[in-house]
C-alpha cells in the first residue's frame, strides 16, 4: 500500500521545516556531544543561513556542495538549502582530487561548504572552479550557540565566509518563497566503477516514500506532529554524506524527532554505546556487519556496561547484514526490531526483512517491497521458484534520472509495458513463497570460465568461518579463466587459536560453495578497505592484486 500523499503533490522539505520549527519549539532537533540545538534554534539558524546564501547571489536550483563530516552543520545547511530552493550535493570527503573536481564541475556547483580541516583540498582547486563560486568554512565553533562575529579562533581565510557567522547574523524570519514538490533533491553516488553520478529526485516523491506525512499540507502535518508525546531519537552511525544516514535523519526530522551525531570523526563503537545510553536513543542507523561487528566487540568485553533499553529499532541498508550478527545483537538489544532494507540512491523500498527476539532470518533473504518486480535482462518477469536470476525493479516513487546523463538514465530507468521502473542492478532469485534471495550488484559480477559469481555470496561464506573478521572479493584477470576469484581477508585469533591460512579457508569453503566460487587468490590484510559508511572499496582491492 502506497503512503498517503496530497493530490497536489507539493510536499517540500523547506515547507515542512518552516512549519515544524515553531510547532516543536524547545524540543531538541540536533544533538552533537554536549551541543543541543532546539527546533526553534534549528529554524532560525537555517533561516539566516538560507537568506545569506540568497543574498550572496545563489538562485533557485543552484547546487551547493556539502564537503562535511557529521555535525549539526550538515543538517542546518540542508534545511537552509531546501528553504532557499537550492540543491544539496553530497560530497564524499574521502574523494581524491580527480573525483572531487569532477563533482564540483560536472554538477555545476555554485557554492562549497566545507569543514575547515579540508581547506587544503579546496584551496588546491579553487583556480579551476568558477570565479564566482561561494566558499563557506565550518570551523570548530560552528556547532557552538555563541555568536561567532569577531570570535577568537574563528578567523577564516580571505574570500571564504564563516558558516557560524551566516547562521547567527541577520533576519531570522522564514524566507518568503513559494516552493514546489518538483524542487530537486540530489543524491550523489560513487557507485562501484567510474566517476560519481548525481541521482535526481523530486522532493515530493522522496517525502512520500517516508510514509509518515500527516494532514493535507505542511502546517497540518506540523500541528499533528507537535501534539504527539513521543518521537524518534535517531543516531545515524554512518556519515550523513551517504544516502543511508541522510535518509534516516530526514525521516526523523520530518517526523518531529531528534538526530544525534557522534563527535569522533572515525566510527567509535564505544562512543556510540555511551551516547545511546546518555541520550536515550530510540533508533540506530548502521550499515550491516561493517558496523555490527565493532559494536559487538565492545559489548562482548562489557556485556553489562551499557543500558540499551531505549533502543527499539536498528536499521541497516547498503550491504549484507548477516543473520549471525543479528542474532548476537539481540542478546544486548532485547527490545529492538532489526530492520534490514534493500535500496540504493536510485530506488528506495526495494525489499526488507524485520527480525525480532526469538525469530531468525536468512542472510540475503528479503520480503519484496510495494510496486517491486523482478525482471530478466529481456524484461520477462521472473517466475517464483524457477531459480532464474533477475534484477529488482521498482515503480511508483522513483528518481527523475541522472543529472546530465541521458544514456545512463535510459538504462537504469526503462519503461516496461508502459510503466517506468528503476533498476539499480541488484540480482536475485524469487522463491516460491514470494521472498527474494539477494546475490549482489550485477556490475560486480565475476565471470570465471563462463560461470557467474557474485562477490557478496563468497564474502558472506568467508565471514562465517572461524577467525575471519571481514572479507572482500573481486575478479582479477586470468589467462585461463578470464577472471579468477580473489579475496582479501581480515582475521583475528579467537581464544588463542592460530589464525587460519589460505588453504584452510578453502577447505572450509568447499563444504558451502561450488568449486568455481572458491578464491584462487587469498591475501590477508590488517583491515579490509571500506568507505566511512561501511561499503566495500572494491577498486582498492582490485588495484592491490593487479598493481601489487
Amino acid at each position: 500500500m502506497s503512503p498517503p500523499v496530497p493530490e497536489t503533490g507539493r510536499w517540500n522539505f523547506g515547507d515542512l521545516f518552516d512549519a515544524l520549527a515553531p510547532a516543536l519549539g524547545n524540543k531538541p532537533a540536533l544533538i552533537h556531544g554536549d551541543v543541543v540545538v532546539s527546533w526553534a534554534e534549528f529554524g532560525t539558524r537555517s533561516n539566516r543561513l538560507a537568506r545569506a546564501l540568497v543574498n550572496r547571489g545563489l538562485k533557485p536550483n543552484d547546487k551547493v556542495a556539502f564537503f562535511l563530516r557529521n555535525s549539526p552543520a550538515y543538517l542546518e545547511l540542508f534545511a537552509a538549502c531546501v528553504k532557499a530552493r537550492l540543491v544539496h550535493v553530497n560530497v564524499n570527503y574521502r574523494y581524491v582530487e580527480t573525483e572531487l573536481l569532477h563533482v564540483l564541475t560536472a554538477f555545476d556547483v555554485r557554492a562549497v561548504v566545507f569543514d575547515d580541516e579540508f581547506d587544503d583540498q579546496i584551496s588546491s582547486m579553487r583556480d579551476r572552479l568558477a570565479a564566482d563560486t561561494l566558499y563557506v568554512a565550518v570551523g570548530p565553533r560552528s556547532v557552538s550557540q555563541e555568536s561567532a562575529a569577531g570570535g577568537e579562533g574563528n578567523e577564516v581565510p580571505r574570500g571564504i565566509e564563516s558558516f557560524e557567522r551566516l547562521c547567527t547574523e541577520g533576519d531570522s524570519s522564514a524566507l518568503p518563497l513559494e516552493r514546489s514538490g518538483d524542487d530537486l533533491y540530489f543524491q550523489c553516488t560513487g557507485g562501484t566503477t567510474g566517476m560519481p553520478k548525481a541521482v535526481m529526485w523530486r522532493q515530493h516523491d522522496r517525502i512520500a516514500l517516508f510514509g509518515m506525512a500527516q494532514g493535507t499540507d505542511a502546517a497540518g502535518h506540523a500541528s499533528l506532529t507537535g501534539a504527539r508525546e513521543n518521537s524518534s531519537i535517531l543516531l545515524p552511525a554512518c556519515p550523513l554524506m551517504h544516502s543511508t544516514a541522510l535518509t534516516t535523519a530526514l525521516v526523523a526530522l520530518c517526523g518531529g524527532g531528534t538526530v544525534v551525531t557522534l563527535v569522533d570523526p572515525r566510527f567509535n563503537a564505544e562512543e556510540l554505546l555511551e551516547t545511546v545510553q546518555r541520550r536515550n536513543v530510540s533508533t540506530l542507523s548502521i550499515v550491516g556487519d561493517a558496523f555490527s561487528r565493532p559494536i559487538l566487540e565492545v559489548l562482548r568485553k562489557q556485556p553489562s556496561g551499557f543500558n540499551l533499553d531505549s533502543v527499539t529499532s536498528i536499521s541497516s541498508a547498503g550491504v549484507m547484514w548477516s543473520s549471525e550478527c543479528k542474532t548476537e545483537l539481540h542478546t544486548y538489544f532485547g527490545q529492538a526490531v532489526l530492520r534490514d532494507s534493500l535500496g540504493s540512491s536510485e530506488g528506495s523500498g526495494l525489499a526488507s526483512m524485520e527480525t525480532r527476539v526469538g525469530s531468525s532470518s536468512e542472510t540475503g533473504r528479503f520480503l519484496i517491497g510495494d510496486n517491486v518486480k523482478v525482471f530478466t535482462d529481456d524484461f520477462r518477469e521472473v517466475t517464483p521458484g524457477s531459480s532464474e536470476l533477475g534484477r529488482i525493479a521498482k515503480s511508483g516513487f522513483i528518481p527523475v534520472g541522472y543529472y546530465r546523463d541521458e544514456v545512463k538514465t535510459a538504462e537504469t530507468f526503462p519503461v516496461i509495458e508502459g510503466i517506468r521502473y528503476s533498476i539499480p542492478g541488484d540480482w536475485c532469485s524469487v522463491e516460491t513463497d514470494g521472498t527474494i534471495r539477494l546475490f549482489g550488484r550485477g556490475s560486480n559480477c565475476i565471470n570465471t570460465g563462463g560461470e557467474k559469481v557474485f562477490p557478496e555470496e563468497v564474502e558472506v561464506a568467508l565471514c562465517r568461518l572461524e577467525g575471519v573478521v571481514d572479507a572482500l572479493v573481486v575478479g582479477v584477470p586470468d589467462e585461463r579463466w578470464g577472471e579468477a576469484i580473489a579475496a582479501v581477508v581480515q582475521c583475528h585469533s579467537p581464544g588463542g587459536h592460530d589464525v587460519p591460512d589460505a588453504e584452510s579457508l578453502r577447505v572450509q569453503l568447499r563444504s558451502v560453495l561450488a568449486g568455481y566460487k572458491i578464491p584462487k587468490h587469498i591475501r590477508f590484510v590488517d583491515e579490509v578497505p571500506r568507505a566511512a559508511n561501511g561499503k566495500a572499496e572494491y577498486r582498492r582491492v582490485l588495484e592491490s592484486f593487479v598493481l601489487g
